[in-house]
């Protein structure tokens, strides 16, 4: 708690902050110790989740909290049959992060801490972005970065992504395919995320690009159901836990 803001003349109040906590790939041993202090001190604390499931940051975190925690389930609206082009489903989400920022600012001007799980690393494709640009100016906000997932999968396959020079990209499957092939053929390196319903559009991509055989589908990295399997062999995968990868060959001694 480091800022001040007045409720009444003359009574200062020391407003609290909020903490954006990167929880790594999954595994609790792969949180940071300034993570797992947080998460164990918290008070009150907010994580993501689709509605009627317990989320994902909160199965990590299983086991770790204090008996008197408050907890903020920020549920998702359901936006599955809304296309990303539809405005609608910028206004929906829109509305929805700006109800969350509403009720954590709230917390903090009542000079309550607030820590946020975040799967991963906050500032890397996730949904803690958006609180973030919203908290701007209205509380303290301070992360806590986590390893990716993507360096769990890549750490799950037994093999370094990248040597010497080898460029490193990282696509969503959720762009158009001919984008895909491109940007695929043009790197030496690659990691795939949001797979999920594209594996099929990922897979012609892939082989338009004359990488078929180079890449692998890592599921569940660092969890218990965690499986490592050649692209070419992959008839379906785990729609959220789901990356690809090909291994950069540059230059070595």
């Amino acid at each position: 708690m480091n800022a001040e803001t007045k409720i009444e003349p003359n009574v200062a109040v020391k407003t609290g902050t909020i903490y954006g906590v990167g929880l790594g790939p999954g595994a609790q041993d792969l949180m940071s110790v300034r993570a797992d202090r947080l998460v164990r001190g918290a008070r009150h604390l907010a994580y993501f989740r689709k509605a009627g499931r317990p989320g994902q940051a909160r199965r990590i975190v299983e086991g770790m909290l204090r008996g008197d925690v408050t907890e903020f389930a920020m549920e998702y609206p359901v936006t599955t049959e809304i296309s990303l082009a539809d405005p609608r489903y910028n206004a929906c989400l829109s509305e929805f992060y700006a109800a969350c920022t509403q009720h954590l600012g709230t917390l903090a001007r009542r000079g309550e801490d607030v820590v946020v799980l975040c799967e991963g690393d906050p500032f890397f494709y996730g949904s803690f972005m958006h609180l973030h640009a919203r908290l701007s100016g209205m509380a303290a906000v301070e992360i806590v970065p986590g390893i990716t997932g993507m360096s769990g999968a890549w750490t799950a396959s037994g093999a370094p992504i990248t040597w010497g020079d080898d460029v490193l990209t990282v696509l969503m499957a959720t762009l158009p395919e001919a984008d895909l092939a491109r940007r695929i053929a043009d790197t030496d390196a690659l990691v795939v995320m949001k797979i999920g319903r594209n594996l099929a559009k990922l897979r012609r991509a892939v082989a338009a690009a004359g990488r078929e055989h180079e890449a692998w589908l890592v599921e569940h990295a660092a969890m218990a159901e965690q499986r490592i399997t050649p692209l070419v062999e992959a008839e379906a995968v785990t729609p959220y836990f789901s990356i690809l990868l090909i291994h950069g060959k540059g230059r070595r001694p």
